[in-house]
């Protein structure tokens, strides 16, 4: 794997162009301002003239709730706590449910050409929304040599050395009506403990298929063969089959994990060999998979089975 890019922004003219925000005070240069933080401030405590110094780069929301506090200050309250509302690490401030921007507040704003914005939606609800779109745009991001696809609702990451027919396999399923996420090289982030996947812009759609050479996914079968990311659920390493070597037969061997970015994939070893149809055998393996996501397991069914022939004197 690649080095972590964890250094990422987003500038609040892309959250001002994602929801459509009315801005109240600043010009189109003071939406260059950025936020390297997945969180948000309500500043209730800053009001109340408390200035212990918390984490820099916040957006900073003004509920129903905070709007009537500020109509209890006095000007000179105002005027006192507002500048700290307003500084330089501070990203933007947010007026929820179309309350009134108050008069002082905007005068502080102006003179320093600060982003104030408003929205019609509750206060909750922009909470809820922009957290989810900073911590999407704020990721921790990695890349990884692979396939992933869209198998039956799960993301499954094929993996496997070169020349194992990954992107074969791959043009397999999507014939088979799976859909490709994306092929050789996959953009891997980390969200609320999920690993999710996608294909670098400039290889999305594409697909790479030794002795044909690059094919246009969508334009050959279709939009609905590819799909823009997915969680990853299932790891399914690609190996060269081999003699001996003793692979799972029953299926109740411990699991196997592959750890992406600190969390664990369950992972299951696929030898390769002639004659074998990869496409199924991987379609049989993630439909195992659900079942055991639902508590069926196979191998305990053998075993139970067993069991009774045994207590049965063998009849």
């Amino acid at each position: 794997m690649s080095e972590l890019k964890y250094e990422k922004k987003v500038t609040i003219r892309d959250v001002v162009r994602f929801f459509k925000f009315e801005q109240l005070t600043g010009n189109d240069s003071a939406l260059d301002r950025w936020t390297v933080v997945p969180d948000i401030n309500r500043p209730g405590f800053e009001l109340c003239g408390f200035n212990k110094i918390t984490e820099p780069r916040r957006i900073v929301v003004l509920g129903a709730k905070e709007i009537d506090f500020i109509e209890t200050m006095s000007e000179q309250e105002q005027r006192e706590r507002f500048p700290m509302l307003t500084d330089g690490l501070t990203p933007a401030l947010i007026i929820t449910k179309n309350n009134p921007l108050p008069p002082i507040l905007g005068e502080i704003a102006s003179s320093t050409n600060f982003p104030i914005l408003r929205t019609s939606l509750e206060t909750y609800r922009l909470i809820a929304d922009l957290i989810t779109f900073l911590d999407d745009k704020l990721a921790p991001e990695d890349t990884m040599s692979g396939v992933l696809m869209d198998v039956f609702g799960k993301g499954v990451l094929l993996v496997g050395e070169s020349g194992m027919g990954k992107s074969e396999t791959a043009l397999e399923l999507i014939r088979r009506g799976h859909v490709l996420i994306a092929d050789d090289r996959v953009d891997v982030q980390h969200i609320h403990n999920h690993i999710f996947g996608h294909a670098p812009e400039i290889i999305k759609g594409m697909l790479e298929i030794r002795g044909i050479g690059i094919i246009d996914v969508e334009k050959m079968f279709g939009a609905s063969a590819l799909g823009s990311r997915t969680q990853i659920d299932l790891v399914i390493q690609m190996v060269e089959y081999s003699d001996t070597v003793d692979y799972n037969r029953i299926g109740d061997e411990a699991q196997r994990f592959t750890r992406i970015m600190g969390v664990l994939i369950p992972t299951i070893i696929l030898p390769i060999s002639a004659g074998r149809n990869v496409g199924v055998l991987i379609e049989s393996a993630v439909t195992n998979f659900r079942l055991q996501e639902v508590g069926f397991n196979s191998a305990n069914e053998i075993r139970s089975r067993f069991r009774k022939f045994a207590e049965g004197g063998g009849e």
